[in-house]
């Protein structure tokens, strides 16, 4: 027997999958000596023996394939002051690393510079999910920059965090 699937309008799932909060990143990766990147919220920690993280870009993003072949990257967790930085990696095409400054991290990919922190990775494996795909790397590096407060992204809007 075929399990029934409910059509749920996409609209109302964003607008609801918007209230919960998340972290704003850019993974980044070197093409020989020029820098990739895209904004990606959908991170997260997923195992720590082994060291393993996740994000999921769009199937449609045209920096993701070019990464995917190099293999090695860098998550660089935004902090609250980098919302104009995030929009400009938001965006397909054009140079997103002009104006931004940068250096290569351990691994080569660029290291932003402001960000929280610095997760460098490799590819363990990757899934079809719909219109993302669920990428899992292993984790070869880890590096915590400052300790000011993050990019948030709620409901649609970027945001900071303030202790109560």
């Amino acid at each position: 027997m075929a399990a029934e699937h409910t059509v749920l309008d996409p609209r109302t799932m964003r607008d609801v999958m918007g209230n919960f909060c998340t972290g704003v990143t850019v993974i980044t990766a070197l093409d020989g000596g020029d820098p990739l990147g895209f904004a990606c919220q959908s991170f997260s920690s997923v195992s720590l023996d082994p060291p393993l993280v996740s994000f999921c870009p769009a199937r449609t993003s045209t920096t993701w394939p070019k990464i995917r072949e190099i293999g090695t990257f860098a998550i660089n967790v935004l902090a609250e002051s980098q919302r104009t930085l995030c929009a400009a990696f938001a965006v397909s095409g054009g140079n997103k690393f002009r104006g931004i400054r940068w250096a290569p991290g351990d691994n080569g990919a660029p290291a932003i510079e402001g960000a929280l922190a610095r997760v460098e990775a490799t590819i363990e494996n990757e899934v079809d999910a719909g219109d993302h795909t669920i990428v899992i790397a292993r984790v070869t590096g880890l590096t915590t920059l400052h300790n000011g407060g993050p990019l948030l992204f709620y409901r649609g809007e970027y945001g900071h965090y303030s202790r109560m």
